[in-house]
This record gives C-alpha cells, structure tokens and sequence, in this order.
C-alpha cells in the first residue's frame, strides 16, 4: 500500500488521478446562445437595412417572417417559428438579447445545449401560441416569450434543486418583466405569458418530473417535441378560427 493526501491506496491506485470538478470546471462556452443572438441580430441588420432605419418593420424578412393570424390562417405556418427571431427597433433587440445572454449564459453550462434549446425553441412555439390566443389579428414579433419561457424554466431548476429565485434574483427579475408587459402599451401578453407557461412547463418535466421518477433523456425529449407540435397546431387553429369567414 502506499500513502497518499487521501490516505493508503494499492500502488496501481496510487498513480490514478481522479478529475475534480469546480464551479470554473462546469462553466463552458455556451454556443448555442451566442448563436441564437447572432441570428437575432443579424436577421435585424438586415430588416433594418431594408427599412432605412432601425425600425425593423419592414422588407421581405419582415413581410414573410412576422406573426399575423390571417396569414398564419392562410398556410403560412412558419410564422409561428419565424417571428421569434424578428425585432420591431432597437431597443427590442437589445432588451431581448441582453437576457437571452444572461440566461443562456446561465442555463447552457449547467443543462447543455440540447436541453436549452429545447426549453428555448419549446418557449418561442408557446409565445406564438399565446399571441395568437389573445391577439391574432396583431402583427406581432420578437424573442420576447422564448426568454420568458426560458426565465420560467430557470426557476423550475433552481426550485428543484433547492434554490430560492427569490434570493438569487431571478424571481425578482421575472415579477419586473411581468410588471412590464401589463402597464406598458404595445407590448404582446399573450405572447409573453405564452413563452413563460410554455417553458415552465417543460422546465417542471425536465428538471422536476424527470428527476423525481428517473425518466429517460428520450422519452422527456420527445415529449417536448410532441408539446412544441401541439402548441404550432394549435396557433394555426386558433388564427383559422378568428380569421375572417371562417
């Protein structure tokens, strides 16, 4: 046997290392969000060139790429993905992208790319949903309730791991955010509240229910699947039903 820091260990133990990992460890590039912001912002680089100005609300990405009820009623399902990655101005752009960051930089290291994409693209079907159920015949874009349903999911992780959002202030922040849509004009609830029960909801499976009662990868990933096609199917049904006519 032969002494070692973490006491006498057999000479072929003795020359294995065991790898320690630490907070710095488990920090990784989070690609995934530094692509999804890139494709953010590129996507209103161009909008906006097409506009002569940084409204963003207009051009071809624009006119083929925005959520409006009467077009999603006619076939033009892709919307609902599409306009997740549009901007109105500016300033949308950066609010959404400053949190995107934050969050991504937050979540990506610690779930990985897969399951933050998939809380990601679960919440942007969901805020599509929700802006169709309170405002289909309202132009609506924005990254806006793939971040709040990526907040939510945030908090369903920290809670289930035995962390108070409150106290980290992510809690906090969201309550803000909330605040935020109900008192200022223009802004799309439905879309919002959408994205946020959409990724609160994935979150809870994910990092709750799957837990609990040990739930293979596959299976909680293909439901999320299965809930993002749900929620596609039924912002196409909920723009035919108010569209004109029908």
């Amino acid at each position: 046997m032969t002494s070692t820091s973490v006491g006498m260990r057999c000479p072929e133990c003795a020359k294995q290392t065991t790898k320690v990992r630490t907070a710095a460890t488990l920090t990784g590039t989070p690609q995934l969000t530094y692509a999804l912001i890139a494709i953010n912002v590129v996507l209103f680089m161009l909008t906006a060139a097409a506009s002569g100005g940084f409204s963003g609300t207009s051009g071809a990405f624009y006119e083929k790429g925005a959520l409006f009820g009467p077009l999603v009623a006619d076939g033009e399902w892709w919307r609902i993905v599409s306009a997740g990655f549009l901007h109105a101005g500016l300033l949308h752009l950066a609010f959404n992208m400053y949190f995107l960051y934050f969050l991504g930089t937050l979540m990506e290291p610690s779930i990985g790319k897969l399951r933050f994409g998939i809380v990601y693209f679960v919440s942007l079907v969901g805020g599509s949903f929700g802006a169709l159920l309170l405002s289909p015949n309202a132009v609506t874009v924005g990254a806006s309730g793939a971040v709040f349903g990526a907040m939510g999911a945030a908090i369903i992780a920290m809670r289930a791991r035995g962390i108070d959002p409150m106290q980290s202030g992510l809690g906090v922040t969201l309550l803000l955010n909330l605040a935020i849509t109900f008192l200022i004009p223009g802004i799309s609830i439905g879309g919002h509240l959408g994205g946020l029960f959409a990724g609160g909801l994935i979150g809870y499976l994910m990092f709750d229910v799957a837990d609990r009662r040990q739930l293979s990868a596959n299976l909680v990933h293909g439901v999320a699947v299965g809930l993002a096609i749900v929620l596609a199917v039924g912002g196409v049904l909920l723009a035919q039903s108010a569209a004109p006519g029908l």
